[in-house]
């Protein structure tokens, strides 16, 4: 068994709890859905970073409170202040104890797929 990083980023609309949380558990969920991960006991870590514009919540916090991931070791952090880059934006690291032939797929929604351009 070997670990690998699953990447993904979503954008919200507004600095609120609400907005967060809806958009940290579509992005969450989403990537679970396309990696086929039905287990979070495979998870080995998540980090989040949010762009400096989003301060309302603790992305990690969703997850624990609604997918159960007490065991899951998450921390957040602010991404770093690039001039002219994506704002209002939520990244994810997913890193997952899997089989070396395993190969992630990244999700980007919203505003956050012209990261990937």
């Amino acid at each position: 068994m070997i670990t690998k990083g699953i990447r993904g980023a979503i954008t919200v609309t507004e600095n609120s709890e609400d907005a967060i949380k809806e958009a940290t558990l579509e992005l969450v969920q989403e990537i679970l859905r396309q990696n086929n991960i039905n287990d979070s006991s495979a998870i080995s870590h998540v980090i989040f970073t949010t762009t400096n514009d989003l301060n309302a919540a603790f992305p990690a916090k969703f997850p624990r409170l609604e997918l159960g991931w007490d065991n899951v070791a998450m921390m957040c952090f602010h991404e770093l202040d690039v001039p002219n880059s994506l704002k209002m934006c939520i990244r994810i690291l997913i890193v997952l104890n899997c089989e070396e032939d395993f190969n992630p797929k990244f999700v980007y929604l919203k505003d956050a797929q012209n990261l990937r351009k």
